[in-house]
């Protein structure tokens, strides 16, 4: 799964309805005074490409709310940041080379050291990283594989950021459709340490195949390749590196079908633009079929 769980921790998710290159759609009818809209997101992605999704900024001035997976502002409160930190940790005394075999570690430290030129001999990296729970560090690894891609990285200028940002320039309310406590059980606690190790070691295992994985997917959002960007997610390698139903569910259909319980009455109240991952989006437990199936109108924004 590692393949592409590389890309899904850090929420890289994305889009496709149909055969139209769209992120971005309205959301009408029904009990509905005013559309909202929802629009996909890459989590890296610079504020910038708020420009390059046609209609965009239209919409971000007509929505009188917005709403993201999280209001942002919780997640950099210091209570918040010590929560965040303390599920990214393994209980106990343990560290990351307790769960370990001597080979596995071995190349974990090579892989490392290929991306971020030291490993866990270091005893400042001991220090820093070698409580995370494999699935942290493998976030962490990702994401660093990612941003090495993007010159120019500002994590302070991020597009899921900016919408967020607009609104309170705007003194528009900004809400979540989770909370953080919600996130961080989905991320950090779904899965037990083996299964953790398990798909930490497929992106130790396989650094081209995710290199490469990592371009293709860059390229075909930043180009509005929805067609290129589902057969990317959907690729399978047939082995213990591919999500199960299960977790596959978690990440996506169980989160989407939560959201339609709150969605209807935030758009009834106020007209709203929802920012999220771009991998919600399609499919029959995705956000727009099931925005159907509840009796709406859902538009692609061209």
């Amino acid at each position: 799964m590692f393949r592409k769980i590389a890309i899904t921790a850090i929420m890289f998710t994305l889009s496709i309805i149909g055969l139209k290159a769209q992120l971005l759609y309205k959301i009408s009818g029904k009990d509905l005074q005013k559309p909202s809209y929802i629009v996909g997101t890459f989590h890296v992605a610079s504020s910038s490409f708020i420009d390059s999704i046609p209609g965009l900024r239209a919409a971000m001035d007509a929505s009188e709310q917005v709403c993201g997976e999280l209001d942002m502002k919780d997640i950099t409160s210091p209570e918040n940041v010590q929560k965040m930190m303390t599920a990214m940790m393994i209980d106990g005394d343990k560290t990351i080379k307790d769960l370990m075999t001597e080979e596995e570690m071995k190349r974990l430290n090579a892989y490392m050291t290929s991306l971020l030129t030291v490993d866990f001999n270091n005893p400042m990296i001991m220090q820093q990283m070698g409580k995370f729970t494999p699935s942290a560090l493998s976030q962490q690894l990702s994401l660093v594989s990612i941003v090495k891609k993007m010159p120019g990285f500002n994590p302070q200028d991020l597009l899921d950021n900016a919408f967020q940002l607009y609104a309170a320039e705007k003194q528009k309310p900004v809400v979540g459709l989770e909370t953080l406590d919600f996130q961080i059980n989905t991320l950090y606690k779904g899965k037990s340490l083996e299964r953790q190790k398990q798909l930490l070691m497929c992106l130790v295992d396989n650094p081209e195949y995710n290199d490469q994985m990592i371009d293709r997917m860059i390229k075909a959002y930043y180009s509005l390749d929805l067609l290129g960007l589902k057969a990317l997610l959907d690729e399978k390698t047939n082995d213990q590196c591919d999500s199960t139903p299960k977790e596959k569910d978690d990440i996506f259909g169980n989160r989407n079908r939560d959201w339609l319980t709150k969605m209807p009455s935030m758009m009834s109240a106020h007209s709203t633009l929802f920012h999220v991952g771009a991998g919600h989006l399609p499919g029959d437990d995705g956000v727009l079929q099931l925005l159907k199936n509840a009796g709406y109108t859902v538009e692609a924004v061209k």
